[in-house]
Order: C-alpha cells, then sequence, then structure tokens
C-alpha cells in the first residue's frame, strides 16, 4: 500500500516514463542513467555487453530498508527499458529471506498502474481451468519457504516498466548477532544501482560489522540460517567497494551504490551476490527492553551472563546409501568439530541408521571424559552408508535412550535434553507414513525431550521434519545440496549446544493484555532472543507489571518490574522519528523522484512497526500452530486466523496468494486500449456544504473548494489531471463524531440534536455504523490517545486515528482513511495521498479527496460519509493529527441499521420533563426508544469549528442513550463486520 502513495507523490518523474522517444543508442543511456560516469569512460568490454543484451535493460535498481528495533522494511524499485520497437517480456526477480513476507508490488507499464492484491489460497479442488485471464500469481517457490519473487510482464516497444516491491521481515538473534542480507542478483550489469540501509535502535547498536559480498548458488532465504552458522568472517574482511558507514550510537546509515564499471568488475553477470550486515544492540541486565506504540507492545529478552545448563543429547545420523559420498564426509566433519564442543557436565550418544539402527553405547548417555570422546570419534569415523532409511525405528530408539536415562538416578534435574536428528531422504523401511511417524514420536517424547531436525539435499519430506520439529518444541533446518553442510551443521549445533534457562514463562498484568503471542518457551540458549507482542487494553495505565520466571540449572529466577507505560511510548516515539528523519533526510540526496520517495513512504509505515511486528509474529504463530494441533477444527481456526491477519495486513504468506493483473500488449507492441473509467455523463460529486479542513499548523483555512470539485483520474495514469462531470450534491448531516470524540446526532423528524461523548481507551475500534446483512455497509473507527492540555480535567484524550468503510454488496471492497492517506481496495487496490486533490471511482465505492481538507466516500449512489481531516504543521503535546467522521446521504442505509450512530438514523425522540422535587428544578429527559435518559443542554462546535449546534447532552458515555453499553461497540479489528450481538435497533 505505501507502493502507490510513493508513486502519486513523485508524479512528476512518473511522467517520464510515459516518454516515447528512447535512443537506442548506449552511449546516450548511460548518460542519462547513470550520472556518475562519462560515457567515453566506460570501457569497450561492458559497451559490448550492454549492446548484446537482447532483454529489457534494468536502468535503475533502488533498495532502501529501514530496520527499527529489529523489523526491517524493505523497499525495491526496478526501472526497465525496451530498447526494441516490438514488445518484450520483462522479469522482475528479486530473491528475498524466507523469513520475511512481502507486503506489496505494484507495476507501471506504459504508464498504467497495475496494483497487487492479497487474496486467500483456495481450498485445493481439481479443475481445469488454471488462474484467471491476463492474472498472475506472484507467489513464490513451490517449495515451503518463500525465496524467490518472480513477476515477468510485456513491455511494449521503446518503453519503459517500473516494478516496485515492499517485504518485512523480523531479524532473528542468532549466536549474539542480528543478520540482514540484501540479495543482488539483478542478472545484468545496471545503469544505476543503489542499496540504503538505516538501522535504528531504541539501544546503541554494537558489532557493526558490513562483510565482503557473499555469493554462491545456493541463496535466498532458506539459507540465511547458513549464514548465520556460517564461521565468522575475519575482522580484516573489507566491506564491498563504494560501501560507505555512518554509525551514531542509536542510529547507522550504510549505503552501497557501485557504477556499472565498479559492477562489471565484481561480475559481469549481474550476481554480485549478498550484501550482508551483521550487528548486535547494547542490553542490560533484566526483563528485557520493552517498546510501546498506539496501543502495542514488544518485548524483546536476551540475557546474557548465565551458567550454561547442562544437556542431555542424542545424535542421530542417517547413514542409507544416499548419504553416500560428499554428504557423510561432510556430516563426520562437523560431528568430529561438535565433540571437542562438549562440556564436561553434559551427557550424550551416537545412534546411526538405515535399515538396521546402530546404538554407540546401548540403553545408556555417557559423560563427557577424554576416553568417550575418543571412543566417539572412532564411531564415526566408521560410519558407513548403506540401505533404506528407517526415521521411525531411529527416532523411537533415540527417544528410549533419553526416557531411560531422565528416569533414572543420574538425571540432573534441571537439565536439557533434545535429539538432533538428521537425514537426506524420505522413510522407506519400517513405517513410512507420515501421520504414524508424528503420532508415534509425540508419543515416544511425551514433552520431556526437543527434537531438533536437520534434512539435506532436495528428496527429504521437509514438511515431516518441521511437524516432528514443531511438535516436539524443537526446530527444523534445511541444507540445500550444493552448500557446506559441515558448516551449517556445525552451525546449527552452536545454537542450540548452550541452554541457559529451561521452562521459561513471562506473565503481565492480569487484564492489562490481550492476544498476546507465544509467551511460554520451553529452552532459552545462548545468543538468541525471545521476542513477545500484544495488545494493551488499558492504555491509560500507568505502568505495566512484566514478571520472569525460568530455572537455570539447580535454581530458579524470578525476575520483575513495573513498566512505566508513558515512559516507554514517548521513548519509542522518539526513536521511531529518528528513523523517519533518517529516512527522510536521505530522500533529499540526489536521485530519482521516485528513489528519493521510497525513503519518505517507508517512513509513513513505519510508525506503526510495533502494531506491525505483533501482526508478523501472530501470523508466523498461526502457520506453526496449524502444523502443531490435531484435530481439524482446530487448524482450521488457526488457519483462519492467520489468513486474516494476513489479508489486514496484506502479506503474502503461505496462506495468502498475491495476484496481479498483467497489461495487454497488442501484436505491433503498443498497448491494448485502456478500459474505460468514471460515471456516465451527468453523475455526481460537489456537494452543496463546503467543510474547511484544518491548515497544517493547526488554524482555520478557509475552504478549499467543493468537496470533489477538482478531480484527476489515477485508474490508469498518473500525474495526468483531468476534469469530469459534476456529480449532484451531497447534503451533509450534523450528525458525527469527530474531536475528542464528541458524538452528535440530529434527529430531522423530532428537531432535535443530541450529543454524548465516548471516554474510549486508545487502541479501540468503535463501530460506528453496522449495516452489514442489508446495505452491506460497516464503518468502524480507530481510536488513538493523547495527553489532556494542561488545565484539563481529564488524563487523556482519544480521537479517531483511522476509518474504514467495509461494502459487501455487490462485492467485497473498503476503503480505508488516516490523516496522510486512503486505501482504496475495490476495482483496484489505490493508496491515494491525502494533501493531493483526486477523485476515483472503483465500482460500488468512489472517494473524492479535497488536498488537506476532506475526503468524501459515496456507496452505490445514495449513501455518502464525509471525513474531515484534522492536521497540524507544529502540534503541542497534546495534539494529534485526527478525523472527524460525518454522515452525508444515508437513505441507502437500511432501518436496521445500528452502530453508535447508526442505530439512531431512523428514530423519533422526544423531550419531556421530570416533576420538580423538594427545591430542585424540572429536569429534562429524553424519550428513546422508552427509555428515559437524563440530559442537559450544551453547544457543540462541527466542520473544523466553523458551525456551532445546540444539544440536548446525554452523560455517562451514553448510558441508556445508546443501546446495551459502550463495551458492545469495541471491535477485535478495523475489518469486522459481525452484526449487533443484541439485534437490531428496535425493541
Amino acid at each position: 500500500m505505501l507502493l502507490l502513495t510513493l508513486l502519486l507523490c513523485f508524479s512528476p518523474a512518473l511522467g517520464q516514463l510515459e516518454e516515447s522517444q528512447f535512443g537506442d543508442d548506449i552511449d546516450s543511456d548511460l548518460a542519462d542513467f547513470d550520472l556518475d560516469i562519462a560515457p567515453r569512460r566506460v570501457p569497450r568490454q561492458v559497451k559490448t555487453i550492454l549492446t548484446k543484451e537482447t532483454k529489457p535493460h534494468i536502468q535503475e535498481l533502488s533498495i532502501k530498508t529501514t530496520i527499527i528495533s529489529r523489523y526491517a522494511f524493505t523497499a525495491v524499485y526496478c526501472a526497465m527499458l525496451n530498447r526494441h520497437n516490438a514488445a518484450t517480456e520483462g522479469v522482475f526477480q528479486f530473491q528475498i529471506p524466507a523469513n520475511a513476507y512481502v507486503s506489496n508490488f505494484t507495476m507501471i507499464i506504459g504508464g498504467r498502474v497495475y496494483q497487487s492484491e492479497v487474496r486467500p489460497k483456495e481450498k485445493r479442488v481439481k479443475q481445469e481451468n488454471g488462474k484467471p485471464k491476463n492474472k498472475e500469481s506472484g507467489d513464490a517457490s513451490p517449495e515451503p519457504e518463500v525465496e524467490v519473487f518472480r513477476m515477468a510482464a510485456n513491455i511494449p516497444g521503446r518503453n519503459r516498466a517500473v516494478f516496485l516491491l515492499t517485504y518485512e521481515e523480523l531479524l532473528q538473534r542468532r549466536l549474539g548477532r542480528y543478520e540482514h542480507v540484501t540479495s543482488l542478483r539483478p542478472m545484468q550489469l545496471v545503469s544505476r544501482l543503489s542499496l540504503d540501509v538505516t538501522i535504528v535502535d531504541h539501544a546503541a547498536i554494537t558489532d557493526l560489522q558490513v562483510l565482503p559480498l557473499r555469493n554462491g548458488r545456493s541463496t535466498g532465504a532458506s539459507n540465511s540460517a547458513a549464514r548465520a552458522n556460517a564461521p565468522k568472517t575475519p575482522e580484516k574482511a573489507e566491506p564491498p567497494v563504494t560501501t560507505v558507514i555512518k554509525n551514531e550510537k542509536n542510529v547507522c546509515k550504510i549505503t552501497f551504490s557501485p557504477n556499472i564499471v565498479q559492477q562489471a568488475k565484481i561480475t559481469t553477470s549481474g550476481l554480485l551476490g549478498d550484501f550482508v550486515i551483521r550487528y548486535d544492540v547494547q542490553r542490560d541486565m533484566g526483563i528485557g527492553d520493552i517498546q510501546v506504540l498506539n496501543g502495542h507492545f514488544v518485548h524483546y529478552f536476551a540475557p546474557k551472563d548465565l551458567p550454561v545448563v547442562p544437556k542431555n543429547v542424542v545424535f542421530v545420523i542417517d547413514t542409507s546409501a544416499s548419504m553416500l559420498g560428499t554428504k557423510i564426509r561432510q556430516t563426520k566433519d562437523a560431528l568430529f568439530t561438535i565433540l571437542r564442543d562438549l562440556r564436561p557436565g553434559d551427557r550424550f550418544n551416537f545412534i546411526s541408521f538405515s535399515n538396521r539402527i546402530k546404538v554407540w553405547q546401548p540403553n545408556r548417555l555417557v559423560p563427557v571424559t577424554p576416553l568417550t570422546i575418543r571412543d566417539a570419534k572412532k564411531f564415526i569415523y566408521l560410519l558407513a552408508t548403506t540401505g533404506g532409511t528407517n526415521i521411525d525405528g531411529a527416532i523411537q530408539t533415540g527417544s528410549s535412550l533419553l526416557r531411560d536415562y531422565l528416569s533414572g538416578p543420574d538425571a540432573s534435574p534441571n537439565s536439557v535434553s533434545l535429539i538432533i536428528f538428521l537425514t537426506d531422504g524420505r522413510p522407506t523401511v519400517g513405517e513410512i507414513q507420515s501421520t504414524a511417524i508424528l503420532g508415534n514420536t509425540r508419543s515416544a517424547a511425551q514433552e520431556k525431550f526437543c527434537i531438533f531436525t536437520i534434512g539435506i539435499g532436495n528428496d527429504v519430506d521437509y514438511r515431516l521434519l518441521e511437524r516432528m520439529a514443531l511438535e516436539n518444541c524443537g526446530m527444523m533446518r534445511r541444507i540445500h545440496e550444493e552448500a557446506d553442510a559441515s558448516a551449517m551443521l556445525k552451525g546449527f549445533y552452536d545454537e542450540i549446544g548452550t541452554p541457559l534457562l529451561s521452562d521459561i514463562r513471562i506473565n503481565y498484568t492480569e487484564d492489562s493484555v490481550q492476544y498476546v503471542t507465544q509467551h511460554l518457551f520451553t529452552n532459552y540458549f545462548n545468543g538468541s532472543e525471545i521476542v513477545i507482542a500484544g495488545k494493551l487494553t488499558n492504555q491509560s495505565a500507568e505502568s505495566l507489571h512484566v514478571q520472569v520466571t525460568a530455572s537455570n540449572n539447580d535454581k530458579s529466577i524470578i525476575l520483575e518490574t513495573d513498566v512505566p507505560l508513558r515512559h516507554r511510548q514517548i521513548e519509542t516515539e522518539k526513536h521511531v522519528k529518528a528513523a523517519t528523519a533518517a529516512m527522510a533526510a536521505g530522500a533529499k540526496a540526489p536521485g530519482s523522484g521516485v528513489t528519493q520517495g521510497l525513503g519518505v513512504a517507508l517512513g509513513s509505515i513505519a510508525e506503526d512497526f510495533v502494531e506491525r511486528v505483533w501482526g508478523f509474529l501472530s501470523i508466523k504463530e498461526g502457520i506453526r500452530s496449524r502444523l502443531r494441533v490435531q484435530t481439524s477444527k482446530e487448524r482450521e481456526g488457526h488457519i483462519q486466523q492467520a489468513t486474516n491477519l494476513s489479508l489486514s495486513y496484506h502479506f503474502l504468506t503461505p496462506l495468502t496468494n498475491l495476484v496481479v493483473e498483467k497489461p495487454e500488449v497488442l501484436a505491433d507492441g503498443t498497448m491494448a486500449p485502456a478500459p474505460t473509467v468514471g460515471p456516465a455523463a451527468g453523475e455526481a460529486v460537489s456537494t452543496a456544504n463546503e467543510l474547511p479542513g484544518d491548515t497544517e499548523d493547526g488554524k482555520p483555512q478557509k475552504p478549499s473548494g467543493k468537496l470533489g470539485s477538482q478531480t484527476s483520474s489515477l485508474r490508469n495514469t498518473i500525474g495526468k489531471a483531468k476534469r469530469r462531470p459534476a456529480k449532484k450534491s451531497i447534503t451533509i448531516s450534523k450528525t458525527s463524531a469527530d474531536g475528542d470524540p464528541h458524538f452528535v446526532v440530529e434527529f430531522p423528524l423530532s428537531k432535535l440534536t443530541v450529543c454524548f461523548n465516548i471516554n474510549g481507551e486508545p487502541g479501540h475500534i468503535l463501530r460506528l455504523v453496522s449495516d452489514h446483512k442489508y446495505s452491506g455497509v460497516t464503518v468502524n473507527g480507530k481510536l488513538i490517545g493523547a495527553p489532556a492540555p494542561p488545565g484539563s480535567h481529564k488524563q487523556q484524550r482519544t480521537y479517531f486515528s483511522t476509518i474504514t468503510i467495509v461494502v459487501d454488496h455487490p462485492k467485497r471492497a473498503y476503503i480505508e482513511v488516516t490523516p496522510k492517506k486512503v486505501i482504496l481496495d475495490g476495482r483496484d487496490r489505490m493508496v491515494l495521498p491525502c494533501h493531493s486533490t483526486v477523485s476515483v471511482d472503483s465500482g460500488a465505492l468512489s472517494v473524492s479527496i479535497v488536498g488537506k481538507s476532506n475526503v468524501t466516500v459515496t456507496v452505490g449512489g445514495n449513501i455518502s460519509f464525509v471525513i474531515l481531516l484534522h492536521q497540524y504543521k507544529n502540534p503541542a503535546p497534546y495534539q494529534r493529527d485526527h478525523l472527524g467522521f460525518y454522515i452525508g446521504h444515508s437513505k441507502g442505509l437500511s432501518h436496521n441499521c445500528h452502530g453508535l450512530l447508526g442505530q439512531f438514523l431512523y428514530e423519533e425522540v422526544g423531550l419531556a420533563e421530570l416533576p420538580a422535587q423538594a427545591d430542585m428544578r424540572p429536569s429534562p429527559v429524553l424519550k428513546v426508544k422508552d427509555r428515559s435518559v437524563p440530559v442537559v443542554q450544551k453547544s457543540r462546535r462541527i466542520y473544523s469549528g466553523t458551525q456551532s449546534v445546540d444539544c440536548w447532552f446525554a452523560r455517562n458515555n451514553a448510558a441508556k442513550l445508546i443501546d446495551g453499553q459502550y463495551e458492545d461497540y469495541v471491535m477485535s479489528h478495523m475489518f469486522d463486520t459481525a452484526d449487533w450481538p443484541h439485534g437490531t435497533n428496535r425493541v
């Protein structure tokens, strides 16, 4: 969603893409797109390579990454030029880490924008029809791990194409370092190549290292583990040429921008390799680092300097015939090294398996002594490969060894027990059904120890190994056929070979948090990190009590503290601002407008990074849980939850597909005509009411024009304004939710206006309009918190930061509005900036934006909503950019409509007076749905303070005025369309 925002922000730069005059001369191409080098200096060999290139030439490849507290946002911009007269296929291919999720993809070809859409994967059903015509899925390789994002599209003759990709990942800490890897493999020399990485952290950044470019065929996601596990690069290793590092305690900037000659010196194939950054952060003893932002928290826990817990380990090694040669030799090398790393308090044993199962020391685990190490080396040396693969028998034998030892007198009560299982094949001997093997493994392990699995090569049932590990508190690691198995096996052992804690439980104040990700952990290994995220139920609370309990050797450990929430929120906001400032500074550097815009656009989504960490972890957890559960009902529940979150955050996950419409190119190499867009002549778009917005400094401004009076078509062109026929007027009622938020309800039939306040909590999502069953319309608003101004009786104020309008008829679509952008997901998915004046129709939904003033959303012609944009240039500490919501036209909403505002649309009310008692005056009451509501007279300012309205005010969160209680209107997420729990508003 950020991609189209940045495109709109830099429409002049994109306008260049529509030019049709492209020179075929390579010198002029270099002059235009590689400003650092004069064409005459380009070596003849490089010119020859470029002129012989038949596929579209990559003029620019720009990659910008921002890492905020270990959560990385990456945006990739790739511009291709087709120098030929005929249409040519352009292939955008980019390798992403296995742990990452693609969050958006956009193509701009022939001046038209093709925006991706994330859809849930359909259940597998046999069908002959395949994919929809002219649609292509951006799903990655068929392997379980996403490694290569690939999209091909025809580029018209003598034209350009732009591809934009974003992805996000939470960096994992391994062996005491975080590692960020960017693949630089454009498959050709690039006229302008740049990589910018900004690291911002709450703690000081330490041990920063940029490695030499790391090459090799086996790249991408699944080998990120291998890289982390590989032996550490010597300190003398120099970073790649042109790398610039600027390190300032909490902020670090790394740039890499080789010109075309420098690229050719590395390789002429365009396969530069992986750009690898490693670093750690300074951490204190205690409960770890907790960061708080916009109603969410993330907790990083990585204790250090603890005594090592002894371990009981059984190595189960595949010696079937397929392990012959390099595999068994590298496995032996790794095991010899691991033997040297075993500690005196450890116990161990080895099992080899093929058709037959051999146990080195039957019926026991042996202590670590010079004699046992010597004998173990002899056993490993004599391992020979032959026969089939009896996975089930090997696991049963290893489990029996560990169980018998743990139930015996020599077992240490707080030791950590584990099986390390390695294979290169599928089960061929004994039990070969995966479900049976998994059931047998669970029964054998009895939750007494963990199983860590390693697969080597391409003929492995990785799903079986993954489930075996997940169901038994372990991890699975994949070693590709051509990888260095010895280094990877040793590295994997290093990760789990030093346990510091066991039975870790992390608890937070009861009823203060919800939707917390995994908080119970079997083990904590040295150099790793535990990350937990969740939502705060009460953001006005002063503190959050955190308790960590765990076992270390023979001791129980309890760590607890009270985390000051407001202080943490301020601290987190500070380093988010530092990140956005660093990105904005990078955007001011020379370069194309779109390239500069990547940093700005990344900054806009980074402002919600804590919530995105929560979403990212929750999806990962749901996907893991679906593999662990035993019943189909539980599995479906986890799948549905993870799918919904994937759709909410627009993530390409194993449960979703990313689909984008591809351009049609005619036989003569030109683009097919664009489909017609927009309403029939004479259809609506201006309103009777002029609603002024706020200026950026918070002062009222004069109306910037009637809503929708200035329009530009954005569906197929960027930066080209088109005048459109005026639409019929829309009347704006006083029924609204604006400000703190103050609710106003106009009853035209009764000639009364009623008002009330809702004292909600930041992060709460309120149901404003609910007509899902009938008109298909639902409106939800999300609250954001702010300190109260000086002298106020309130401790905090709340405002609407986001409003979502979901429509289910004739098909599902939605609009999400924030003070900075509008996301429209209808026929096309678009992101529109709020500072521009634009108008777009998308099927059942249309949106009209008056820049920095207001947004009008029209549904089906007879429902409209107006959203005011309140923005501040230099906000006071108690001011927040926020939204005001007004119902414009409600004729299309049914009489069964509900919600905080919707329930009153077709009601009539009356005003009465209670008889006077004693010396008291008669008190007015409002008669609503057979209820008597005490009210007092007040005056409210609406429409950005330009109008005043007298109203009858209902106290106490509108008690008795609204159906039910305030809590009944709090939704679980922004796209929640659940029906009113107590039926309609009819009594």
